[in-house]
């Protein structure tokens, strides 16, 4: 399966960000956020302590870069849901991640608010936001330019945003974890285009979603841009992926016992990219 280009390659973005390609990109997923639904008490300082926390353990492990999200927080949750308070904390958090690491740091918010991520990203100084699934739910079944996902990227073309790169999800239609037999090519160009997007993540987030090699290889011809592989990457896999993807982002497999809610196993870590930097080297 092969497509040609819909629109005009930029820059090849993880090159740009991370200082190379074939990256891996780890996932801290924060606790529940002061204004959140899901929000216990805890203090600011404990849970930015517990994010730098992790974000040590992933840099202990050479990983590229990281993506900092409200998973703990408020999962399956409407954008108006992501308050004022709650977005200024990721903010800080986002940024203390980023000033004790020194790494590339994107920001992916599961209220998938995009205006909101947007503008997190910008007060965190964050390198990137993802743009998931409930956002692309937007694209398929409100039209290209109508509903929150078209007013988000008017809102990043006023802001001048575009410091901040866009992962893009391109494979979801009506919200569901699908990968591209639900979509042609042309829709998952199209949904691209639309985000601006400067990397296409060509994978769900459950885990056990995946992409075939000519779909990967296929998506990265129809969109023009970088493909990163989002779920599903265990080390068995992780040298095949790579030697055809731009770089995967990994969750669930480098958490103690494999759960993305536990803190990270510098054991697994090891392990995961002992076997990534096989084709890496």
């Amino acid at each position: 399966m092969s497509a040609k280009p819909v629109f005009k390659p930029k820059p090849h973005a993880l090159e740009s960000l991370f200082g190379r390609r074939k990256v891996v990109i780890g996932v801290i997923h924060s606790r529940a956020l002061p204004g959140s639904p899901g929000y216990e008490g805890e203090s600011i300082d404990s849970i930015i302590a517990y994010a730098v926390e992790e974000a040590r353990r992933y840099q202990a492990g050479r990983l590229d870069g990281l993506i900092v999200e409200n998973h703990g927080d408020i999962p399956f949750a409407k954008p108006d849901q992501l308050g004022p308070e709650t977005a200024a904390c990721m903010a800080v958090m986002t940024d203390a991640v980023r000033r004790a690491t020194g790494m590339p740091v994107g920001v992916n918010v599961l209220a998938n608010g995009a205006i909101q991520a947007l503008a997190i990203a910008k007060a965190a100084n964050a390198a990137f936001v993802r743009v998931n699934q409930w956002t692309n739910a937007y694209v398929a079944n409100e039209g290209l330019m109508d509903g929150p996902a078209g007013q988000a990227m008017r809102y990043r073309a006023w802001l001048h945003a575009r410091s901040v790169k866009v992962f893009a999800d391109v494979h979801v239609k009506h919200g569901a974890h699908a990968i591209t037999g639900d979509r042609t090519i042309p829709e998952l160009a199209r949904d691209a285009e639309f985000f601006d997007a400067d990397v296409a993540i060509a994978t769900g987030q459950r885990t056990g979603d995946a992409a075939t090699t000519d779909e990967i290889r296929a998506i990265g011809e129809g969109c023009s841009l970088p493909v990163v592989i989002g779920s599903g990457v265990t080390p068995e896999n992780v040298g095949s992926i790579l030697d055809i993807a731009d770089g995967v982002i990994i969750a669930s497999y480098l958490k103690r016992d494999g759960v993305w809610w536990n803190e990270v196993d510098p054991d697994r870590v090891r392990v995961f990219m002992a076997e990534a930097d096989r084709v890496r080297a």
